[in-house]
């Protein structure tokens, strides 16, 4: 590292934009591009437990070629540089040396844990919640049986899964946290409007809403990739299909094993997975058919905005009354709101 001007040393979270640091990094992702004249670069996203940053990397810049060839998503980093807001990427470092992390960086205060982000709650009792929220909500024994299976058979992977990879609960429990409130949302909204419209007939199915609930996401555990310390990666599945299908062929795969499921009850629940992000541009692959579709949708839509926008909120750092521009929602929030 350049010894022109020695910068305080900081957690990525806690630097300003405008200011000038040191700081740790995980590479968290890493694309290759090219320029309108057809140069290559590359943009990084490098994170800590509660940011992340673009960095970009030119053709002609000194770094290209160590990034090309053995920069690797996962690799800790040192960096110096000067932190800047840009108007459509949000963070980025303006660098002046970046280098992998040495052992000499632990005597600094360097740690791995520092970029292990976690949900508020114990994931071991969050899935025991789950599936004694399952046993009580849902009657149908057989619609029972299908969500408890699946549960059961990707237990492990539940405890550490992330919500989605970037965008809402990306962190390790996101996805029992999330599917927790969902579930819990949904039957709620379904009891109240099955007694505001008792002229209904069938009326909504409490047992469709509260399985799909907890089914809505199951997908995501071929979609991503989890390995410990390290950030959340999309498997080759989830490229080529998607959560949603990946979903589709679990619980039909799961059904084949569950005796006495009607035919007709397991389409309606395919249906209301596949379509509860109800806009194709969303990536739903069927417009709803059934309200109790709509009900998972905003249940589901809701409660990924909310946490988008409290994460926002409580992580933010700046002066002000505003956030920083938050890279996921694309805009700052105001902080302040009268009470």
């Amino acid at each position: 590292m350049t010894r022109a001007r020695r910068p305080p040393l900081l957690k990525l979270a806690e630097i300003v934009p405008g200011q000038y640091a040191d700081t740790y990094a995980q590479l968290g992702e890493k694309r290759r591009g090219l320029t309108q004249t057809g140069k290559p670069y590359y943009q990084l996203r490098l994170r800590d437990a509660r940011r992340s940053i673009v960095v970009m990397v030119w053709h002609d810049s000194e770094w290209f070629d160590a990034c090309q060839s053995h920069w690797s998503v996962g690799q800790f980093f040192k960096l110096r540089g000067t932190l800047l807001e840009h108007e459509k990427y949000g963070l980025q470092m303006e660098l002046e040396a970046i280098r992998p992390v040495e052992p000499r960086d632990y005597e600094e205060g360097f740690q791995e844990r520092d970029f292990v982000v976690a949900s508020r709650f114990d994931p071991e009792q969050m899935f025991v919640q789950l599936v004694q929220w399952v046993g009580e909500q849902i009657r149908q024994e057989p619609l029972r049986e299908l969500v408890l299976r699946l549960l059961r058979e990707h237990e492990a992977v539940l405890k550490l899964l992330p919500a989605s990879d970037r965008r809402y609960y990306p962190f390790a429990g996101g996805w029992l946290e999330h599917t927790l409130n969902v579930a819990r949302h949904s039957v709620w909204l379904t009891d109240r409007y099955t007694a505001l419209y008792p002229e209904l007939r069938p009326p909504l199915n409490r047992d469709l809403v509260a399985a799909a609930a907890v089914l809505h996401e199951i997908g995501r555990v071929r979609e991503l990739e989890t390995a410990s310390g390290q950030p959340v990666r999309t498997s080759v599945a989830g490229e080529l299909f998607g959560h949603l299908i990946l979903a589709h062929d679990m619980i039909r795969t799961a059904a084949q094993q569950v005796h006495d499921l009607p035919a007709e009850l397991l389409d309606l629940l395919l249906h209301v997975v596949v379509a509860h992000l109800r806009l194709p541009e969303w990536g739903s692959m069927r417009l709803p058919c059934i309200p109790e579709v709509l009900i998972l949708h905003h249940a589901d839509d809701l409660d990924a905005k909310m946490e988008m926008y409290i994460r926002c909120l409580t992580n933010d750092n700046s002066d002000g009354p505003f956030t920083e521009r938050d890279p996921v929602l694309g805009r700052p929030l105001l902080k302040h709101r009268h009470q």
